[in-house]
């Protein structure tokens, strides 16, 4: 009787499966050993949110000021005393014209305010320092709100839908989600896969009865299931500590996350395919995506108001359309059917680069 009548083999497909589970089993007991990494990259998010949560505001609070009044009024008097019980405002009393400059200049104020009565008719004037452009159109504003609050004549009632409390948290939490996906992901899944090629397992691999595809799926997987972990941390600090409003919709928000998780790995598995260093790597994976994600994604800085150059180059960012479709479904809590084509865009990427970052990985020689 043959000896493989004794011993039948195993099933194709069996054999392959079990070599994926081999492969991944290998890679999630590397990630857990690194305990440094695994520290970092379970922190970061957490440091970030909360960093950008409470500490990083784009809120302009105790803006100090001081009002210029020629002739006092009831009027006068009463937008002082909003002035001193507004809780966005120092009030630091009233001066002389002749003061303001140099207390502006000196850095010992922010604004002044001249009053003065003409014939029964208010005049104002508003003077800022505009060194910080941002800081000076919101204390513009403040100043602007307290002189027509309460004018018969200009009565504007104001309305603000979802972020009634105008919380900088709102804006930054679908940008840190976006940059720190795109990172962790491309960073985490290129080194990984570069340290291979320079310890040379990898030409091993290569040689082995083991496809291209299941070698990508078992370097793949671990990372996928750790960029879970960190969504699950990053949208329960959302939702309880900064307080972000929760409904169903988060089902969507989770879906389309994962979509944009399979496309970060993507970018990580295409690094990889490309450099041939562990440095490299993480200089490709960090520099090359940070500063476009910061600058050019609409996590900070509004994509209408860039020049159109930039405003097609941003196209080709995927952050873009992830933080996009976060702010509709996380803060405005819109239907699915509000971000189908960020969801398109994210999937069309996602499928291109998959299948560039496969052929290319199966022609590594």
């Amino acid at each position: 009787m043959k000896c493989s009548e004794l011993s039948p083999k195993m099933p194709r497909e069996e054999n392959n499966m079990a070599m994926i589970h081999s492969l991944i089993k290998k890679e999630t007991l590397h990630i857990l050993r690194d305990k440094r990494t695994m520290l970092i990259t379970l922190l970061m998010p957490l440091v970030l949110l909360l960093l950008f949560g409470f500490a990083i505001s784009t809120e302009v609070n105790d803006v100090r000021i001081v009002v210029v009044v020629e002739n006092h009024t009831d009027r006068t008097r009463q937008i002082i005393e909003k002035l001193k019980v507004n809780e966005y405002f120092a009030f630091q009393g009233l001066t002389s014209t002749g003061e303001v400059e140099s207390l502006l200049r000196a850095g010992k104020t922010d604004a002044a305010l001249f009053l003065r009565d003409n014939n029964g008719m208010l005049k104002s004037q508003i003077l800022v320092d505009a060194s910080n452009t941002t800081s000076a159109q919101a204390i513009t504003g403040y100043i602007e709100a307290v002189l027509h609050n309460g004018s018969a004549t200009s009565q504007v009632l104001t309305y603000t839908l979802y972020n009634p409390q105008m919380k900088s948290a709102y804006n930054f939490v679908p940008g840190i989600m976006g940059m720190i996906f795109i990172l962790i992901c491309a960073i985490m899944t290129s080194v990984s896969i570069v340290r291979e090629k320079e310890t040379g397992t990898m030409d091993l691999l290569l040689v082995s009865p083991i496809k291209p595809l299941s070698i990508i799926l078992g370097k793949l997987v671990p990372y996928f299931l750790l960029s879970c972990i960190i969504l699950a941390i990053m949208l329960l600090i959302a939702y309880t500590l900064l307080g972000l409003p929760f409904s169903a919709a988060v089902v969507n928000v989770i879906v389309i996350s994962l979509i944009y998780i399979i496309l970060s790995l993507s970018i990580g598995l295409l690094i990889s395919t490309i450099v041939s260093t562990q440095l490299t790597a993480l200089i490709v994976s960090a520099v090359a995506f940070m500063l476009p994600v910061i600058m050019l994604s609409g996590m900070i800085f509004p994509v209408d108001n860039m020049p159109v150059a930039l405003q097609c180059i941003s196209c080709i960012i995927p952050a873009r359309w992830y933080i996009e479709a976060m702010r509709k479904l996380m803060i405005q809590q819109l239907d699915i059917r509000f971000v189908i084509q960020e969801i398109a865009i994210l999937l069309s990427m996602t499928i291109v680069l998959l299948t560039l970052s496969v052929k290319k990985f199966g022609s590594v020689k």
